[in-house]
Protein backbone atom coordinates (compact mmCIF):
# COMPACT_ATOMS: atom_id res chain seq x y z
CA UNK A 1 0.00 0.00 0.00
CA UNK A 2 1.50 3.33 -1.02
CA UNK A 3 1.30 6.45 1.10
CA UNK A 4 -0.97 8.02 -1.52
CA UNK A 5 -3.49 5.23 -0.99
CA UNK A 6 -3.81 5.82 2.73
CA UNK A 7 -4.60 9.52 2.62
CA UNK A 8 -8.08 10.34 3.96
CA UNK A 9 -10.97 11.48 1.84
CA UNK A 10 -12.01 14.93 2.98
CA UNK A 11 -15.49 15.33 4.45
CA UNK A 12 -17.36 18.10 6.26
CA UNK A 13 -15.81 16.78 9.45
CA UNK A 14 -14.70 20.09 10.90
CA UNK A 15 -18.04 21.85 10.84
CA UNK A 16 -20.05 18.81 11.81
CA UNK A 17 -17.64 17.95 14.61
CA UNK A 18 -18.40 21.32 16.16
CA UNK A 19 -22.13 20.61 16.16
CA UNK A 20 -21.57 17.14 17.54
CA UNK A 21 -19.20 18.20 20.27
CA UNK A 22 -21.48 21.00 21.44
CA UNK A 23 -24.51 18.73 21.40
CA UNK A 24 -22.74 16.09 23.43
CA UNK A 25 -20.99 18.17 26.08
CA UNK A 26 -23.20 21.21 26.44
CA UNK A 27 -26.68 19.91 25.59
CA UNK A 28 -27.24 22.17 22.61
CA UNK A 29 -29.39 20.84 19.79
CA UNK A 30 -28.11 19.56 16.48
CA UNK A 31 -29.37 20.93 13.16
CA UNK A 32 -32.84 19.56 12.45
CA UNK A 33 -31.84 18.02 9.13
CA UNK A 34 -28.55 16.53 10.38
CA UNK A 35 -29.79 12.95 10.70
CA UNK A 36 -31.54 13.16 7.33
CA UNK A 37 -28.37 14.14 5.51
CA UNK A 38 -25.55 12.42 7.35
CA UNK A 39 -25.03 9.39 9.51
CA UNK A 40 -21.88 8.91 11.58
CA UNK A 41 -19.78 6.02 10.36
CA UNK A 42 -20.03 3.84 13.46
CA UNK A 43 -18.25 0.53 13.40
CA UNK A 44 -19.44 -2.99 14.15
CA UNK A 45 -18.13 -6.51 13.75
CA UNK A 46 -18.91 -9.62 11.77
CA UNK A 47 -16.88 -12.74 12.44
CA UNK A 48 -13.24 -11.68 12.62
CA UNK A 49 -13.77 -8.42 10.74
CA UNK A 50 -14.51 -4.83 11.71
CA UNK A 51 -17.01 -3.19 9.37
CA UNK A 52 -18.24 0.34 8.80
CA UNK A 53 -21.86 1.44 8.57
CA UNK A 54 -22.00 0.36 4.90
CA UNK A 55 -20.61 -3.10 5.83
CA UNK A 56 -17.23 -2.44 4.22
CA UNK A 57 -14.22 -4.02 5.95
CA UNK A 58 -12.01 -1.48 7.70
CA UNK A 59 -8.78 -1.68 9.67
CA UNK A 60 -7.43 0.32 12.59
CA UNK A 61 -3.74 1.24 12.57
CA UNK A 62 -2.58 3.67 15.18
CA UNK A 63 -0.51 4.78 18.10
CA UNK A 64 -0.72 4.87 21.88
CA UNK A 65 -0.28 8.40 23.22
CA UNK A 66 0.01 7.94 26.94
CA UNK A 67 0.04 10.33 29.88
CA UNK A 68 -3.53 10.81 31.12
CA UNK A 69 -3.00 7.70 33.27
CA UNK A 70 0.16 9.10 34.91
CA UNK A 71 0.62 11.69 37.65
CA UNK A 72 0.63 14.38 34.94
CA UNK A 73 -3.04 13.66 34.17
CA UNK A 74 -2.33 14.81 30.62
CA UNK A 75 -0.75 13.38 27.46
CA UNK A 76 3.02 13.46 27.71
CA UNK A 77 5.02 15.75 25.49
CA UNK A 78 2.89 18.85 25.99
CA UNK A 79 5.79 20.25 28.02
CA UNK A 80 7.58 20.64 24.71
CA UNK A 81 4.94 20.70 21.95
CA UNK A 82 1.55 22.07 21.04
CA UNK A 83 -1.15 19.38 21.27
CA UNK A 84 -2.60 20.21 17.87
CA UNK A 85 0.82 19.90 16.23
CA UNK A 86 1.09 16.39 17.69
CA UNK A 87 -2.28 15.42 16.19
CA UNK A 88 -1.26 16.92 12.84
CA UNK A 89 1.89 14.79 12.85
CA UNK A 90 -0.02 11.63 13.73
CA UNK A 91 -2.32 12.24 10.79
CA UNK A 92 0.47 13.16 8.39
CA UNK A 93 2.26 9.89 9.16
CA UNK A 94 -0.88 7.95 8.20
CA UNK A 95 -2.24 6.73 11.55
CA UNK A 96 -6.03 6.52 11.66
CA UNK A 97 -6.55 5.86 15.39
CA UNK A 98 -5.14 6.81 18.79
CA UNK A 99 -5.41 4.57 21.84
CA UNK A 100 -5.65 7.06 24.68
CA UNK A 101 -4.80 5.62 28.12
CA UNK A 102 -6.36 7.24 31.19
CA UNK A 103 -6.85 6.58 34.89
CA UNK A 104 -10.11 6.70 36.80
CA UNK A 105 -8.52 9.28 39.09
CA UNK A 106 -8.06 11.86 36.31
CA UNK A 107 -11.78 11.82 35.52
CA UNK A 108 -12.68 13.55 38.79
CA UNK A 109 -13.93 17.08 38.18
CA UNK A 110 -11.33 18.86 40.32
CA UNK A 111 -8.23 17.11 38.92
CA UNK A 112 -5.88 19.47 37.13
CA UNK A 113 -3.15 18.43 34.68
CA UNK A 114 0.55 19.16 35.04
CA UNK A 115 3.54 19.04 32.73
CA UNK A 116 2.00 21.37 30.15
CA UNK A 117 3.84 24.34 28.64
CA UNK A 118 0.96 26.80 28.51
CA UNK A 119 2.90 29.18 26.27
CA UNK A 120 2.84 26.45 23.65
CA UNK A 121 -0.70 25.36 24.64
CA UNK A 122 -2.52 28.57 25.64
CA UNK A 123 -5.95 27.09 24.91
CA UNK A 124 -5.43 24.52 27.70
CA UNK A 125 -4.95 27.14 30.44
CA UNK A 126 -7.22 26.51 33.46
CA UNK A 127 -8.73 23.36 31.96
CA UNK A 128 -9.21 20.29 34.12
CA UNK A 129 -7.68 16.98 33.04
CA UNK A 130 -11.05 15.81 31.71
CA UNK A 131 -11.47 19.04 29.74
CA UNK A 132 -8.03 18.51 28.21
CA UNK A 133 -9.23 15.06 27.16
CA UNK A 134 -12.23 16.76 25.55
CA UNK A 135 -9.87 18.92 23.50
CA UNK A 136 -7.82 15.93 22.34
CA UNK A 137 -10.97 14.02 21.37
CA UNK A 138 -12.43 16.94 19.43
CA UNK A 139 -9.08 17.65 17.78
CA UNK A 140 -8.88 14.04 16.64
CA UNK A 141 -12.45 14.23 15.38
CA UNK A 142 -11.66 17.30 13.30
CA UNK A 143 -8.72 15.46 11.72
CA UNK A 144 -10.63 12.23 11.06
CA UNK A 145 -8.49 10.31 13.56
CA UNK A 146 -10.41 7.73 15.58
CA UNK A 147 -10.09 7.39 19.37
CA UNK A 148 -10.02 4.28 21.54
CA UNK A 149 -10.39 5.18 25.20
CA UNK A 150 -8.23 2.87 27.33
CA UNK A 151 -8.87 2.48 31.06
CA UNK A 152 -5.21 1.87 31.82
CA UNK A 153 -5.42 1.93 35.60
CA UNK A 154 -7.45 3.26 38.55
CA UNK A 155 -4.83 5.43 40.27
CA UNK A 156 -2.24 7.66 38.60
CA UNK A 157 0.95 5.83 37.72
CA UNK A 158 2.90 3.89 35.12
CA UNK A 159 1.90 0.55 33.65
CA UNK A 160 -1.13 -1.49 34.73
CA UNK A 161 -2.67 -1.22 38.19
CA UNK A 162 -0.44 -3.06 40.69
CA UNK A 163 -3.18 -5.47 41.82
CA UNK A 164 -3.70 -6.65 38.25
CA UNK A 165 -7.48 -6.24 38.46
CA UNK A 166 -10.07 -3.81 37.13
CA UNK A 167 -10.81 -2.19 40.49
CA UNK A 168 -9.13 -1.08 43.73
CA UNK A 169 -10.36 -0.26 47.22
CA UNK A 170 -10.70 3.44 46.36
CA UNK A 171 -12.12 2.73 42.91
CA UNK A 172 -14.42 -0.29 43.27
CA UNK A 173 -16.11 -2.03 40.37
CA UNK A 174 -19.18 0.19 40.73
CA UNK A 175 -17.05 3.32 40.20
CA UNK A 176 -15.24 1.71 37.26
CA UNK A 177 -18.57 1.00 35.55
CA UNK A 178 -20.02 4.42 36.40
CA UNK A 179 -16.96 6.13 34.93
CA UNK A 180 -17.30 4.14 31.72
CA UNK A 181 -20.95 5.07 31.42
CA UNK A 182 -20.09 8.74 31.99
CA UNK A 183 -17.53 8.72 29.19
CA UNK A 184 -19.81 6.77 26.86
CA UNK A 185 -22.49 9.42 27.31
CA UNK A 186 -20.06 12.35 27.18
CA UNK A 187 -18.67 11.33 23.79
CA UNK A 188 -21.81 9.70 22.42
CA UNK A 189 -22.12 12.08 19.47
CA UNK A 190 -18.42 12.32 18.61
CA UNK A 191 -17.80 9.99 15.65
CA UNK A 192 -14.09 9.85 16.45
CA UNK A 193 -14.73 7.83 19.61
CA UNK A 194 -15.21 4.33 18.24
CA UNK A 195 -14.31 2.02 21.09
CA UNK A 196 -13.59 1.47 24.77
CA UNK A 197 -10.74 -0.75 25.97
CA UNK A 198 -12.35 -1.76 29.25
CA UNK A 199 -9.17 -2.39 31.24
CA UNK A 200 -5.49 -2.55 30.54
CA UNK A 201 -3.74 -5.83 31.29
CA UNK A 202 -5.89 -7.44 34.03
CA UNK A 203 -3.08 -9.91 34.62
CA UNK A 204 -4.14 -11.07 38.10
CA UNK A 205 -7.65 -11.96 36.99
CA UNK A 206 -8.99 -15.36 35.99
CA UNK A 207 -11.23 -15.98 32.98
CA UNK A 208 -14.37 -18.04 33.39
CA UNK A 209 -13.60 -19.16 36.95
CA UNK A 210 -16.91 -17.78 38.28
CA UNK A 211 -15.45 -15.80 41.20
CA UNK A 212 -16.96 -12.29 41.00
CA UNK A 213 -13.88 -10.64 42.50
CA UNK A 214 -11.50 -12.28 40.00
CA UNK A 215 -13.41 -13.33 36.89
CA UNK A 216 -12.50 -10.90 34.11
CA UNK A 217 -14.96 -12.46 31.67
CA UNK A 218 -17.89 -11.66 34.00
CA UNK A 219 -16.60 -8.15 34.73
CA UNK A 220 -16.10 -7.39 31.03
CA UNK A 221 -19.64 -8.52 30.26
CA UNK A 222 -21.03 -6.36 33.06
CA UNK A 223 -19.13 -3.23 32.04
CA UNK A 224 -19.58 -3.80 28.31
CA UNK A 225 -23.34 -4.12 28.67
CA UNK A 226 -23.44 -1.01 30.87
CA UNK A 227 -21.59 0.99 28.21
CA UNK A 228 -23.81 -0.26 25.41
CA UNK A 229 -26.93 0.55 27.42
CA UNK A 230 -26.09 4.26 27.12
CA UNK A 231 -24.13 4.25 23.86
CA UNK A 232 -24.88 1.31 21.55
CA UNK A 233 -22.50 2.49 18.83
CA UNK A 234 -19.20 1.69 20.54
CA UNK A 235 -16.90 -1.26 20.07
CA UNK A 236 -16.30 -3.07 23.36
CA UNK A 237 -12.64 -4.04 23.52
CA UNK A 238 -11.69 -6.81 25.96
CA UNK A 239 -8.07 -7.67 26.69
CA UNK A 240 -6.85 -11.07 27.76
CA UNK A 241 -5.41 -12.14 31.10
CA UNK A 242 -1.97 -13.63 31.70
CA UNK A 243 -2.42 -17.32 32.49
CA UNK A 244 -5.08 -19.91 31.74
CA UNK A 245 -4.83 -23.54 32.87
CA UNK A 246 -1.04 -23.42 32.85
CA UNK A 247 0.27 -21.45 29.84
CA UNK A 248 1.36 -17.89 30.60
CA UNK A 249 2.11 -15.09 28.21
CA UNK A 250 2.22 -11.28 28.22
CA UNK A 251 -0.07 -9.43 30.59
CA UNK A 252 -3.26 -8.88 28.64
CA UNK A 253 -2.19 -11.35 25.96
CA UNK A 254 -3.85 -14.63 26.96
CA UNK A 255 -7.19 -15.14 25.24
CA UNK A 256 -7.10 -18.94 25.13
CA UNK A 257 -10.13 -19.07 27.42
CA UNK A 258 -12.30 -17.00 25.08
CA UNK A 259 -13.00 -20.11 23.03
CA UNK A 260 -14.82 -21.92 25.87
CA UNK A 261 -15.92 -18.82 27.80
CA UNK A 262 -16.63 -16.07 25.25
CA UNK A 263 -17.64 -12.60 26.38
CA UNK A 264 -21.36 -12.30 25.70
CA UNK A 265 -22.83 -8.85 25.20
CA UNK A 266 -26.51 -7.98 25.07
CA UNK A 267 -25.92 -6.17 21.78
CA UNK A 268 -24.28 -8.39 19.14
CA UNK A 269 -21.52 -7.37 16.73
CA UNK A 270 -19.75 -5.03 19.14
CA UNK A 271 -17.06 -7.25 20.67
CA UNK A 272 -13.36 -6.94 19.83
CA UNK A 273 -10.75 -8.90 21.75
CA UNK A 274 -7.34 -7.35 22.35
CA UNK A 275 -3.86 -8.74 22.98
CA UNK A 276 -0.46 -7.23 23.82
CA UNK A 277 2.81 -8.55 22.39
CA UNK A 278 6.43 -7.57 23.02
CA UNK A 279 9.95 -8.74 22.11
CA UNK A 280 12.68 -10.40 24.12
CA UNK A 281 14.18 -7.15 25.43
CA UNK A 282 10.96 -6.49 27.35
CA UNK A 283 10.91 -9.98 28.89
CA UNK A 284 12.71 -13.21 27.83
CA UNK A 285 9.72 -15.44 27.17
CA UNK A 286 10.59 -19.08 26.47
CA UNK A 287 9.75 -18.89 22.77
CA UNK A 288 12.53 -16.40 22.15
CA UNK A 289 15.13 -19.11 22.86
CA UNK A 290 13.51 -21.68 20.57
CA UNK A 291 15.89 -23.10 17.97
CA UNK A 292 13.38 -22.23 15.24
CA UNK A 293 13.10 -18.55 16.23
CA UNK A 294 11.60 -16.43 14.69
CA UNK A 295 9.71 -18.96 12.57
CA UNK A 296 8.07 -20.36 15.70
CA UNK A 297 6.35 -17.08 16.56
CA UNK A 298 3.17 -17.40 14.44
CA UNK A 299 2.29 -20.65 16.21
CA UNK A 300 2.71 -18.91 19.58
CA UNK A 301 0.42 -16.08 18.52
CA UNK A 302 -2.11 -18.55 17.11
CA UNK A 303 -2.18 -20.41 20.41
CA UNK A 304 -2.88 -17.46 22.67
CA UNK A 305 -5.15 -15.27 20.57
CA UNK A 306 -4.65 -15.60 16.81
CA UNK A 307 -7.09 -18.51 16.58
CA UNK A 308 -9.93 -16.05 17.19
CA UNK A 309 -9.20 -14.46 13.82
CA UNK A 310 -8.14 -17.59 11.96
CA UNK A 311 -11.35 -19.37 12.98
CA UNK A 312 -13.49 -16.29 12.25
CA UNK A 313 -14.67 -16.05 15.86
CA UNK A 314 -14.00 -12.36 16.59
CA UNK A 315 -11.71 -9.49 15.60
CA UNK A 316 -8.48 -8.97 17.54
CA UNK A 317 -6.89 -5.58 18.12
CA UNK A 318 -3.19 -5.63 18.99
CA UNK A 319 -3.54 -2.88 21.57
CA UNK A 320 0.18 -2.72 22.37
CA UNK A 321 3.36 -3.86 20.66
CA UNK A 322 6.66 -2.05 20.52
CA UNK A 323 10.42 -2.26 20.60
CA UNK A 324 13.49 -0.07 20.73
CA UNK A 325 14.51 -1.95 17.57
CA UNK A 326 18.13 -2.13 18.67
CA UNK A 327 18.91 -5.89 18.79
CA UNK A 328 18.84 -8.40 15.97
CA UNK A 329 16.26 -10.59 17.75
CA UNK A 330 14.00 -7.59 18.32
CA UNK A 331 14.26 -6.67 14.65
CA UNK A 332 13.41 -10.24 13.67
CA UNK A 333 10.45 -10.15 16.03
CA UNK A 334 9.02 -6.93 14.57
CA UNK A 335 9.50 -8.07 10.96
CA UNK A 336 7.76 -11.36 11.72
CA UNK A 337 4.95 -9.66 13.62
CA UNK A 338 4.44 -7.17 10.81
CA UNK A 339 3.95 -10.06 8.41
CA UNK A 340 1.51 -11.79 10.76
CA UNK A 341 -0.53 -8.59 11.14
CA UNK A 342 -0.67 -8.12 7.39
CA UNK A 343 -1.57 -11.75 6.66
CA UNK A 344 -4.44 -11.74 9.15
CA UNK A 345 -5.63 -8.15 8.55
CA UNK A 346 -5.26 -7.32 12.24
CA UNK A 347 -6.02 -3.93 13.70
CA UNK A 348 -3.30 -2.46 15.90
CA UNK A 349 -2.05 0.46 17.98
CA UNK A 350 1.72 0.67 18.36
CA UNK A 351 3.31 1.33 21.77
CA UNK A 352 4.01 4.13 21.62
CA UNK A 353 4.11 7.59 20.11
CA UNK A 354 5.92 8.69 23.28
CA UNK A 355 9.72 8.38 23.41
CA UNK A 356 9.57 8.15 27.23
CA UNK A 357 8.45 4.51 27.35
CA UNK A 358 11.31 2.85 29.21
CA UNK A 359 11.01 -0.61 27.65
CA UNK A 360 10.34 0.31 24.05
CA UNK A 361 11.06 3.95 23.36
CA UNK A 362 8.64 5.44 20.89
CA UNK A 363 7.91 6.35 17.32
CA UNK A 364 9.23 9.78 18.21
CA UNK A 365 12.83 10.41 19.19
CA UNK A 366 13.72 12.07 22.49
CA UNK A 367 13.17 15.55 21.06
CA UNK A 368 9.44 14.64 20.76
CA UNK A 369 9.48 15.78 17.12
CA UNK A 370 11.74 13.61 14.95
CA UNK A 371 10.36 10.29 13.73
CA UNK A 372 12.27 7.04 14.31
CA UNK A 373 12.31 6.36 10.60
CA UNK A 374 13.23 2.65 10.75
CA UNK A 375 10.12 1.97 12.82
CA UNK A 376 7.95 4.17 10.61
CA UNK A 377 9.19 2.42 7.47
CA UNK A 378 7.90 -0.90 8.83
CA UNK A 379 4.66 0.38 10.31
CA UNK A 380 3.56 2.29 7.23
CA UNK A 381 3.53 -0.98 5.29
CA UNK A 382 0.65 -2.24 7.46
CA UNK A 383 -1.33 0.98 7.77
CA UNK A 384 -4.97 1.04 6.69
CA UNK A 385 -6.90 3.85 5.00
CA UNK A 386 -8.54 6.54 7.06
CA UNK A 387 -12.15 5.73 7.88
CA UNK A 388 -14.76 8.16 6.58
CA UNK A 389 -16.42 9.97 9.50
CA UNK A 390 -19.86 10.28 7.88
CA UNK A 391 -21.97 8.86 5.10
CA UNK A 392 -24.21 11.12 3.10
CA UNK A 393 -27.66 9.88 2.21
CA UNK A 394 -29.35 12.24 -0.27
CA UNK A 395 -33.02 13.00 0.29
CA UNK A 396 -35.19 10.87 -1.92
Amino acid sequence: MTRMQIRPVKFLAGALAGFLFAGSLFNTSLPRNYKMLFTPNYLHTSGSQILDVSNQVVGLSGLNWFGFETSNNAPHGLWTRNWQDVLDQIKSEGYNVIRLPFSNAMLRQDVMPSGIDYQKNPDLISLTALQVMDRIVLGANQRNIKIILDNHRSTPGAGPESNGLWYTGDYPESVWIADWKMLAIRYKHIPAVIGVDLRNEPHNACWGCGAPSKDWQLAAEKAGNAVLSVNPNLLIIVEGVSGYNGPYTWWGGNLMSARDHPVRLNLPHRLVYSAHEYPETVYPQSWFSDSDYPNNLPAVWDQYWGYLVRENIAPVLIGEFGTRYETEKDRQWLHTFQGYIKQNHLSWTFWSLNPDSGDTGGLLQDDWITIQQLKQNLLEKIQYPFISPYFHFPNK
